[in-house]
């Protein structure tokens, strides 16, 4: 098996590592590259779907971003242990009508010895806004601050 660095046991540094590195993969909108930071029987609970396995990940991503358009993460190192991070997030998305939303939540991660996750429990809310509310355009930008919580 491959290990995909950083691995645990997870250190401040190491952690915050691992939470961009999931934030550049998520923004790529690229199921398949998503899916391989994932174990191959990874269980996720998204919001009230229960997905499990590589192959389920892809058709949830895939599905996901058909209806989420020009969708935009960030990411927020919350806590973590050796092998477990806690994340908020914010991302925003609009429909095919052109409705924008943003969508907050937070991610409970734990990780095998290889550094792929085997756990992923994400629960989420969202907000509509207008285009003029978005302040997500793109991919992070070096020194940018963290997310606001509003």
């Amino acid at each position: 098996m491959t290990d995909r660095p950083p691995l645990p046991p997870f250190t401040a540094a190491t952690a915050a590592q691992k939470v961009q590195a999931a934030e550049d993969a998520w923004n790529s909108r690229d199921p398949g590259r998503v899916s391989l930071a994932y174990t191959e029987d990874s269980v996720w609970r998204n919001r009230d779907t229960f997905v499990t396995g590589r192959a389920e990940i892809v058709a949830f991503l895939t599905a996901k971003w058909e209806r989420e358009l020009d969708y935009v993460l960030r990411k927020s190192l919350w806590a973590f242990t050796d092998d477990r991070i806690a994340v908020r997030f914010q991302y925003e998305w609009h429909d095919p009508a052109g409705q924008w939303t943003r969508s907050y939540g937070n991610e409970l991660w734990e990780f095998d010895g290889h550094g792929l996750m085997r756990r992923r429990e994400a629960s989420i809310d969202d907000v509509l806004i207008t285009a003029a509310e978005r302040r997500l355009t793109g991919p992070r930008e070096p020194g940018e601050p963290d997310i606001p919580l509003r």
